[in-house]
């Protein structure tokens, strides 16, 4: 059992990690969408060129219906569109690590990270499709990983 819990902890660090230089990547590619209007614009339009969506709550989560509402509609349309997604407990640190160092980024509770020609087969985002398939075989449908400290 304890190895069991190592196995899955060390799982769930490396992943955080990858997130992490994931986003990283798709930031410089111009690859990353944020905010929540923002997000569900491009899955509106263009809903195969969307990827991954990351779901970042924090304190206004908690008491933000609307907030609520979004989110469930998002999580709604990335089942129906097969599009991976997981979920961060930290707004304020997404928003560093996909925000511009000059303009702070006012909405990261949602970003998505979209494609360009050949981006599919990215090994990075592919192990983090591999993990959200994995989780939701195991019920965990959203699954919650933790962004690096700085």
């Amino acid at each position: 059992m304890l190895a069991d819990f190592q196995r899955q902890h060390t799982k769930h660090s490396s992943l955080d990690f990858l997130d992490h230089i994931t986003l990283l990547w798709a930031q410089s590619e111009d690859r990353l969408t944020a905010g929540v209007y923002e997000s569900a614009k491009i899955m509106t339009d263009d809903p195969d060129s969307v990827s991954f969506c990351v779901l970042a709550m924090d304190e206004e989560f908690q008491c933000d219906i609307a907030l609520q509402i979004h989110f469930t509609l998002i999580q709604s349309f990335c089942f129906d569109n097969d599009i991976s997604i997981v979920r961060v407990s930290d707004m304020q640190r997404l928003a560093e690590i996909v925000g511009d160092k000059a303009e702070p980024l006012e909405d990261a509770h949602c970003v998505l990270i979209t494609v360009s020609d050949g981006s599919w087969e990215d090994p990075a985002l592919e192990k983090l499709h591999l993990f959200c398939e994995e989780s939701r075989r195991l019920n965990d449908w959203v699954p919650e990983i933790s962004l690096p400290e700085r």
